[in-house]
Protein backbone atom coordinates (compact mmCIF):
# COMPACT_ATOMS: atom_id res chain seq x y z
CA UNK A 1 0.00 0.00 0.00
CA UNK A 2 1.48 3.12 -0.65
CA UNK A 3 2.00 5.81 1.64
CA UNK A 4 -0.29 8.88 1.83
CA UNK A 5 2.08 12.03 1.57
CA UNK A 6 1.28 14.44 4.29
CA UNK A 7 2.70 18.22 5.37
CA UNK A 8 -0.11 19.16 7.36
CA UNK A 9 -2.63 17.25 9.47
CA UNK A 10 -6.47 17.48 9.52
CA UNK A 11 -6.05 19.97 12.35
CA UNK A 12 -3.81 22.38 10.78
CA UNK A 13 -0.51 20.69 12.54
CA UNK A 14 2.91 20.48 10.86
CA UNK A 15 3.84 17.08 10.17
CA UNK A 16 5.81 16.90 7.19
CA UNK A 17 8.29 19.40 5.35
CA UNK A 18 7.05 22.92 4.53
CA UNK A 19 7.50 24.26 0.82
CA UNK A 20 9.07 27.38 0.70
CA UNK A 21 6.14 29.64 0.08
CA UNK A 22 6.28 33.17 1.87
CA UNK A 23 3.11 34.68 3.56
CA UNK A 24 1.76 36.73 1.01
CA UNK A 25 1.63 33.67 -1.05
CA UNK A 26 0.51 31.06 1.43
CA UNK A 27 -2.62 34.05 2.07
CA UNK A 28 -3.33 33.69 -1.48
CA UNK A 29 -3.81 29.65 -1.57
CA UNK A 30 -6.43 30.26 0.79
CA UNK A 31 -8.31 33.14 -1.12
CA UNK A 32 -8.00 31.09 -4.51
CA UNK A 33 -9.82 28.43 -2.53
CA UNK A 34 -12.39 29.96 -1.10
CA UNK A 35 -12.61 31.57 -4.88
CA UNK A 36 -13.40 27.85 -5.63
CA UNK A 37 -15.95 27.88 -3.22
CA UNK A 38 -17.85 30.74 -3.54
CA UNK A 39 -17.86 30.79 -7.36
CA UNK A 40 -19.25 26.93 -6.87
CA UNK A 41 -21.85 28.52 -4.49
CA UNK A 42 -22.91 31.08 -6.65
CA UNK A 43 -23.45 28.79 -9.84
CA UNK A 44 -25.36 26.33 -8.40
CA UNK A 45 -27.81 28.62 -7.49
CA UNK A 46 -28.00 29.73 -10.58
CA UNK A 47 -28.59 26.50 -12.09
CA UNK A 48 -31.09 25.78 -9.68
CA UNK A 49 -33.01 29.24 -10.06
CA UNK A 50 -33.17 28.00 -14.02
CA UNK A 51 -30.58 31.00 -15.00
CA UNK A 52 -27.98 28.60 -16.44
CA UNK A 53 -27.89 25.51 -17.21
CA UNK A 54 -25.20 22.85 -15.83
CA UNK A 55 -22.25 23.05 -13.31
CA UNK A 56 -19.87 20.62 -12.08
CA UNK A 57 -19.01 21.75 -8.30
CA UNK A 58 -15.33 21.21 -6.58
CA UNK A 59 -16.32 21.91 -3.26
CA UNK A 60 -14.11 19.46 -1.30
CA UNK A 61 -11.64 19.64 -4.06
CA UNK A 62 -10.30 23.28 -3.61
CA UNK A 63 -7.17 21.74 -1.87
CA UNK A 64 -6.22 19.62 -5.03
CA UNK A 65 -6.73 21.88 -7.49
CA UNK A 66 -5.05 24.98 -5.97
CA UNK A 67 -2.64 23.46 -4.34
CA UNK A 68 -1.33 21.66 -7.38
CA UNK A 69 -2.13 24.16 -9.94
CA UNK A 70 -0.23 26.59 -7.95
CA UNK A 71 3.21 24.63 -8.47
CA UNK A 72 3.12 25.05 -12.58
CA UNK A 73 5.06 27.86 -13.62
CA UNK A 74 3.20 30.70 -16.53
CA UNK A 75 4.68 28.80 -19.03
CA UNK A 76 3.12 25.05 -17.99
CA UNK A 77 0.01 23.91 -19.55
CA UNK A 78 -2.75 22.86 -17.62
CA UNK A 79 -5.40 20.31 -19.09
CA UNK A 80 -8.58 19.79 -17.75
CA UNK A 81 -10.80 16.73 -16.70
CA UNK A 82 -13.62 18.94 -15.41
CA UNK A 83 -13.74 20.72 -12.11
CA UNK A 84 -9.83 22.72 -12.53
CA UNK A 85 -12.12 25.86 -13.41
CA UNK A 86 -10.88 27.58 -10.35
CA UNK A 87 -7.57 26.91 -10.69
CA UNK A 88 -7.83 28.15 -14.49
CA UNK A 89 -8.97 31.60 -12.51
CA UNK A 90 -6.12 31.45 -10.35
CA UNK A 91 -3.48 30.79 -13.53
CA UNK A 92 -5.50 33.83 -15.68
CA UNK A 93 -8.69 32.90 -16.43
CA UNK A 94 -10.66 36.24 -16.11
CA UNK A 95 -13.61 35.92 -13.85
CA UNK A 96 -15.74 37.70 -16.36
CA UNK A 97 -14.80 35.10 -19.10
CA UNK A 98 -15.92 32.07 -16.55
CA UNK A 99 -19.27 33.08 -16.04
CA UNK A 100 -20.03 34.36 -19.78
CA UNK A 101 -19.13 30.62 -20.34
CA UNK A 102 -21.59 29.90 -17.69
CA UNK A 103 -24.06 32.15 -19.71
CA UNK A 104 -22.85 30.97 -23.10
CA UNK A 105 -23.40 34.71 -24.02
CA UNK A 106 -21.80 37.21 -26.23
CA UNK A 107 -18.82 37.58 -24.01
CA UNK A 108 -18.27 33.49 -24.47
CA UNK A 109 -14.83 32.78 -25.98
CA UNK A 110 -15.97 29.08 -26.92
CA UNK A 111 -19.43 30.87 -29.20
CA UNK A 112 -21.98 29.12 -27.62
CA UNK A 113 -20.39 26.11 -28.76
CA UNK A 114 -19.65 24.35 -25.67
CA UNK A 115 -22.02 23.27 -22.74
CA UNK A 116 -21.39 25.64 -19.61
CA UNK A 117 -18.84 25.07 -17.53
CA UNK A 118 -16.39 23.72 -20.08
CA UNK A 119 -14.02 26.73 -20.14
CA UNK A 120 -10.93 27.23 -22.39
CA UNK A 121 -8.05 30.58 -21.87
CA UNK A 122 -5.26 30.85 -24.26
CA UNK A 123 -3.82 32.95 -22.42
CA UNK A 124 -3.08 30.87 -18.84
CA UNK A 125 -2.18 27.70 -21.85
CA UNK A 126 -5.74 25.99 -20.69
CA UNK A 127 -7.07 23.94 -23.26
CA UNK A 128 -11.05 23.67 -23.77
CA UNK A 129 -11.88 20.40 -22.21
CA UNK A 130 -14.15 17.18 -23.21
CA UNK A 131 -17.14 15.67 -21.22
CA UNK A 132 -15.56 12.63 -23.45
CA UNK A 133 -13.38 10.77 -20.24
CA UNK A 134 -10.60 10.69 -20.44
CA UNK A 135 -9.34 12.24 -24.10
CA UNK A 136 -7.60 14.86 -22.88
CA UNK A 137 -5.33 12.68 -21.43
CA UNK A 138 -2.83 11.66 -24.42
CA UNK A 139 -3.73 15.04 -26.30
CA UNK A 140 -1.60 16.32 -23.37
CA UNK A 141 0.69 14.16 -23.37
CA UNK A 142 1.45 15.06 -27.09
CA UNK A 143 1.27 18.23 -26.72
CA UNK A 144 4.22 17.70 -24.14
CA UNK A 145 5.72 15.76 -26.38
CA UNK A 146 5.81 18.58 -29.23
CA UNK A 147 7.19 20.46 -26.40
CA UNK A 148 10.08 18.09 -25.74
CA UNK A 149 10.85 17.91 -29.57
CA UNK A 150 10.82 22.03 -30.03
CA UNK A 151 13.05 22.59 -27.26
CA UNK A 152 10.64 24.48 -24.57
CA UNK A 153 11.18 24.40 -20.99
CA UNK A 154 7.43 23.96 -19.81
CA UNK A 155 5.74 21.16 -18.24
CA UNK A 156 1.47 20.00 -19.43
CA UNK A 157 -0.25 18.70 -16.39
CA UNK A 158 -3.12 17.00 -17.04
CA UNK A 159 -5.72 16.68 -14.66
CA UNK A 160 -8.65 13.97 -14.63
CA UNK A 161 -10.64 11.76 -12.30
CA UNK A 162 -10.74 8.38 -10.61
CA UNK A 163 -12.97 7.08 -13.00
CA UNK A 164 -10.73 7.79 -16.38
CA UNK A 165 -7.82 5.45 -15.39
CA UNK A 166 -10.13 3.05 -16.61
CA UNK A 167 -10.37 4.22 -20.16
CA UNK A 168 -8.35 4.11 -23.49
CA UNK A 169 -7.08 7.45 -23.25
CA UNK A 170 -5.31 6.81 -19.75
CA UNK A 171 -3.38 3.73 -20.71
CA UNK A 172 -2.71 4.88 -23.92
CA UNK A 173 -1.30 8.44 -22.55
CA UNK A 174 0.59 6.57 -19.62
CA UNK A 175 2.47 3.92 -22.06
CA UNK A 176 3.24 7.04 -24.62
CA UNK A 177 4.50 9.33 -22.12
CA UNK A 178 6.85 6.60 -19.85
CA UNK A 179 8.13 5.28 -23.33
CA UNK A 180 9.33 9.38 -24.54
CA UNK A 181 9.65 10.70 -21.21
CA UNK A 182 7.27 13.11 -22.14
CA UNK A 183 7.75 16.60 -19.98
CA UNK A 184 3.84 15.94 -18.40
CA UNK A 185 2.53 15.07 -15.19
CA UNK A 186 -0.46 13.23 -14.28
CA UNK A 187 -2.94 14.40 -11.99
CA UNK A 188 -5.63 11.79 -11.12
CA UNK A 189 -8.03 13.38 -8.98
CA UNK A 190 -9.32 10.12 -6.83
CA UNK A 191 -12.52 12.28 -5.43
CA UNK A 192 -14.18 8.99 -4.27
CA UNK A 193 -16.70 8.27 -7.26
CA UNK A 194 -16.95 8.46 -11.40
CA UNK A 195 -20.64 9.66 -10.68
CA UNK A 196 -22.20 6.66 -9.22
CA UNK A 197 -19.42 4.25 -9.25
CA UNK A 198 -16.97 4.17 -5.94
CA UNK A 199 -13.22 4.59 -6.36
CA UNK A 200 -12.96 1.60 -4.56
CA UNK A 201 -14.66 -0.60 -7.21
CA UNK A 202 -12.67 1.13 -10.18
CA UNK A 203 -9.65 -1.25 -9.76
CA UNK A 204 -8.57 -4.06 -8.29
CA UNK A 205 -5.39 -2.29 -7.26
CA UNK A 206 -4.42 -1.68 -3.39
CA UNK A 207 -3.69 2.26 -4.63
CA UNK A 208 -4.35 4.39 -7.70
CA UNK A 209 -0.50 4.82 -7.50
CA UNK A 210 0.26 1.96 -8.81
CA UNK A 211 -1.03 2.50 -11.90
CA UNK A 212 2.29 4.18 -12.83
CA UNK A 213 4.14 0.61 -12.75
CA UNK A 214 3.10 -0.67 -15.44
CA UNK A 215 4.78 2.20 -17.40
CA UNK A 216 7.99 2.82 -15.72
CA UNK A 217 5.95 6.14 -14.81
CA UNK A 218 7.20 7.15 -10.82
CA UNK A 219 3.65 8.02 -8.99
CA UNK A 220 2.63 8.74 -5.50
CA UNK A 221 -0.22 9.10 -3.22
CA UNK A 222 -0.90 12.20 -1.55
CA UNK A 223 -3.69 13.68 0.83
CA UNK A 224 -5.97 16.28 -1.62
CA UNK A 225 -7.03 17.79 1.00
CA UNK A 226 -3.75 19.18 2.01
CA UNK A 227 -2.92 22.23 0.33
CA UNK A 228 0.35 22.50 0.46
CA UNK A 229 1.03 18.67 0.15
CA UNK A 230 -0.37 18.80 -3.04
CA UNK A 231 1.95 21.88 -3.46
CA UNK A 232 5.04 20.13 -2.87
CA UNK A 233 4.02 17.18 -5.35
CA UNK A 234 3.36 19.30 -8.03
CA UNK A 235 6.70 21.34 -7.09
CA UNK A 236 8.78 17.96 -7.14
CA UNK A 237 7.10 16.15 -10.36
CA UNK A 238 7.39 19.37 -12.34
CA UNK A 239 10.93 19.65 -11.11
CA UNK A 240 11.31 15.90 -12.42
CA UNK A 241 9.78 16.87 -16.09
CA UNK A 242 11.82 19.92 -16.70
CA UNK A 243 15.39 17.60 -15.80
CA UNK A 244 14.34 15.40 -18.66
CA UNK A 245 13.93 13.00 -16.29
CA UNK A 246 10.15 12.05 -17.84
CA UNK A 247 6.44 11.90 -16.23
CA UNK A 248 4.91 11.70 -12.83
CA UNK A 249 1.69 10.47 -11.40
CA UNK A 250 0.33 12.34 -8.52
CA UNK A 251 -2.61 10.53 -6.70
CA UNK A 252 -4.93 13.03 -4.93
CA UNK A 253 -6.87 11.51 -2.37
CA UNK A 254 -10.06 13.42 -1.71
CA UNK A 255 -13.95 13.77 -1.69
CA UNK A 256 -16.17 15.15 -3.84
CA UNK A 257 -18.84 16.38 -1.52
CA UNK A 258 -21.83 17.53 -3.74
CA UNK A 259 -23.02 15.28 -6.92
CA UNK A 260 -21.53 15.03 -9.83
CA UNK A 261 -23.06 18.04 -11.14
CA UNK A 262 -25.59 19.65 -10.48
CA UNK A 263 -27.69 16.98 -12.65
CA UNK A 264 -26.71 13.84 -9.91
CA UNK A 265 -28.50 12.97 -7.02
CA UNK A 266 -25.16 11.43 -4.69
CA UNK A 267 -27.62 10.04 -1.86
CA UNK A 268 -28.81 7.75 -4.51
CA UNK A 269 -25.62 5.74 -3.90
CA UNK A 270 -23.38 7.09 -1.00
CA UNK A 271 -24.31 7.33 2.38
CA UNK A 272 -24.49 10.32 4.80
CA UNK A 273 -22.13 8.87 7.21
CA UNK A 274 -19.26 8.89 4.52
CA UNK A 275 -20.67 12.54 3.25
CA UNK A 276 -20.33 13.43 7.22
CA UNK A 277 -16.81 11.90 7.73
CA UNK A 278 -15.53 13.67 4.80
CA UNK A 279 -16.82 16.71 5.84
CA UNK A 280 -15.15 16.63 9.05
CA UNK A 281 -11.67 16.79 6.61
CA UNK A 282 -12.62 20.25 5.15
CA UNK A 283 -9.51 21.37 2.88
CA UNK A 284 -10.59 24.88 3.84
CA UNK A 285 -10.58 25.24 7.41
CA UNK A 286 -7.48 23.22 7.42
CA UNK A 287 -5.36 25.15 6.09
CA UNK A 288 -7.45 27.88 7.66
CA UNK A 289 -6.35 26.07 11.25
CA UNK A 290 -2.57 26.07 10.08
CA UNK A 291 -2.23 30.07 9.03
CA UNK A 292 -4.28 30.79 12.07
CA UNK A 293 -1.62 28.95 13.79
CA UNK A 294 1.31 31.28 12.18
CA UNK A 295 -0.56 34.25 12.83
CA UNK A 296 -1.59 34.75 9.26
CA UNK A 297 -5.52 34.90 9.57
CA UNK A 298 -7.92 34.73 12.67
CA UNK A 299 -11.27 33.40 13.55
CA UNK A 300 -12.87 36.16 11.52
CA UNK A 301 -10.26 35.78 8.56
CA UNK A 302 -12.32 33.09 6.21
CA UNK A 303 -15.83 35.26 6.60
CA UNK A 304 -14.14 39.07 5.84
CA UNK A 305 -12.45 36.98 2.75
CA UNK A 306 -15.96 35.37 1.63
CA UNK A 307 -17.49 38.86 1.91
CA UNK A 308 -14.85 40.63 -0.40
CA UNK A 309 -15.25 37.58 -2.87
CA UNK A 310 -18.86 37.17 -3.33
CA UNK A 311 -19.15 40.92 -3.41
CA UNK A 312 -16.53 40.53 -6.67
CA UNK A 313 -18.73 37.72 -8.37
CA UNK A 314 -22.08 38.89 -7.63
CA UNK A 315 -20.98 42.09 -9.87
CA UNK A 316 -19.83 40.16 -12.36
CA UNK A 317 -22.50 37.46 -12.70
CA UNK A 318 -25.00 41.05 -12.85
CA UNK A 319 -22.45 42.07 -15.29
CA UNK A 320 -23.00 39.06 -17.78
CA UNK A 321 -26.01 38.42 -17.10
CA UNK A 322 -27.33 41.70 -18.82
CA UNK A 323 -25.10 40.60 -21.64
CA UNK A 324 -26.67 40.17 -25.13
CA UNK A 325 -26.89 36.16 -26.61
CA UNK A 326 -24.25 35.26 -28.77
CA UNK A 327 -24.83 36.75 -32.33
CA UNK A 328 -26.58 33.76 -34.47
CA UNK A 329 -24.16 34.60 -37.33
CA UNK A 330 -21.39 32.64 -35.01
CA UNK A 331 -22.94 29.29 -36.35
CA UNK A 332 -21.29 29.69 -39.49
CA UNK A 333 -18.06 31.24 -38.58
CA UNK A 334 -14.42 30.28 -38.05
CA UNK A 335 -14.62 26.77 -40.01
CA UNK A 336 -13.80 28.55 -42.96
CA UNK A 337 -11.74 31.28 -43.86
CA UNK A 338 -14.47 32.87 -45.78
CA UNK A 339 -18.29 31.61 -45.24
CA UNK A 340 -18.92 29.11 -48.15
CA UNK A 341 -22.18 29.12 -50.44
CA UNK A 342 -23.31 26.09 -48.70
CA UNK A 343 -23.37 27.35 -45.48
CA UNK A 344 -24.91 30.93 -46.33
CA UNK A 345 -27.76 29.19 -47.78
CA UNK A 346 -28.46 26.75 -44.47
CA UNK A 347 -28.02 30.20 -42.26
CA UNK A 348 -30.17 32.13 -44.38
CA UNK A 349 -33.27 29.19 -44.35
CA UNK A 350 -32.56 29.34 -40.56
CA UNK A 351 -33.23 33.13 -40.19
CA UNK A 352 -36.23 32.77 -42.43
CA UNK A 353 -37.58 30.23 -40.33
CA UNK A 354 -36.69 31.88 -37.02
CA UNK A 355 -38.46 34.78 -39.17
CA UNK A 356 -41.45 32.76 -39.47
CA UNK A 357 -42.02 30.84 -36.08
CA UNK A 358 -40.06 33.04 -33.62
CA UNK A 359 -37.00 32.31 -31.12
CA UNK A 360 -36.63 28.98 -29.84
CA UNK A 361 -37.79 28.62 -26.11
CA UNK A 362 -36.30 26.42 -23.66
CA UNK A 363 -37.67 23.31 -22.91
CA UNK A 364 -39.05 22.20 -19.80
CA UNK A 365 -37.59 18.64 -19.68
CA UNK A 366 -35.15 17.28 -17.61
CA UNK A 367 -31.97 18.26 -18.01
CA UNK A 368 -29.33 15.10 -18.60
CA UNK A 369 -26.68 14.34 -16.95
Amino acid sequence: MTALTRVIDPKGAVVGSLPQLDDERLVGLLTHMLRVRCVDQRMLKLQRAGRVGFVGTARGLEAAMIGSAAALATDDWLWSGLREGGAAVMRGLPLAEYVAQMYCNANDTAKGRQMCNHFQHKGSHYPSWSSVIGTQIPHGVGAAYAAKVQGKREVHAIYFGDGASSSNGFHSGMNFAGVWKAPCVFVLVDNGWAISVSSREQTAAESYADKGLAYGIPAREVDGNDVLASYAAMQSARERALAGEGPSLIVLKTYRMLGHSSSDDPSKYRSEAEVAAWEALDPIERFAAFLTERGLADAGTVERLEAQLFAEIDAVVHEQEAAPPMALKTLVEDVYADVPRHLRRQYNEFLRVAEVHGDAQPGDGAFPL
